[in-house]
């Protein structure tokens, strides 16, 4: 699977259950919440905006997403809400790894460019260092709807938090033929 047939097979409604577990204060917490992953042309103006923020030509891009979200944690009962859009900057040699353009980040509610990596297991692997942590996120397709995530956030100084989290979809967007059949493949 590429970078292209993974977006594309992420696009859609889910269902996300998020297990966590802080290591500083020796805590787990549990949330949950509904993302909608729309894909996004290389020449949609959102995408050529990111990319001209980071002195990229757009025409590098190879795809771009609008990742919207809508949840809660046990900890704080208030809404987790916000969205961001992510742009695919393929390396020229290899495809299959690249930056990833974030109008906000993961760990850190900044702009900020990380790298992604598409094993041969088809497991994008999503590598951000932003001024006071580091991140890395591993997302994988158990089947067409089913997605799986696990990420660990860790602070310069030692881990702070580690999660995994399920996604179910719920509508939206179906996967493309190709994308589905490499899906399948991989989890064959």
């Amino acid at each position: 699977m590429n970078i292209e047939e993974f977006f594309q097979l992420s696009a859609g409604k889910w269902f996300s259950h998020r297990s966590s577990h802080h290591f500083a204060c020796k805590q787990s917490e549990h949330g949950k919440s509904d993302i909608i992953i729309e894909t996004l042309s290389t020449d949609h103006p959102e995408v050529v905006k990111l990319c001209q923020q980071y002195n990229i030509d757009p025409k590098g891009a190879s795809c771009g997403a609008k990742v919207t979200w809508n949840g809660t944690m046990e900890w704080d009962k208030e809404k987790q809400t916000g969205s961001t859009v992510l742009v695919v900057v393929p390396d020229k040699d290899n495809p299959n790894e690249g930056e990833l353009l974030r109008e906000m980040g993961y760990a850190e509610k900044v702009p900020i460019a990380g790298h992604y990596k598409i094993d041969t297991d088809d497991i994008l692997t999503l590598t951000t260092e932003y001024e006071t942590m580091w991140s890395e996120e591993r997302i994988w397709f158990a089947s067409p709807n089913l997605r799986m995530r696990e990420s660990v956030l860790k602070r310069f100084g030692g881990f702070s938090m580690a999660s995994f989290i399920s996604e179910i979809r719920m509508g939206g967007g179906q996967p493309t033929k190709k994308a589905s059949e490499a899906t399948n493949s991989a989890s064959s």
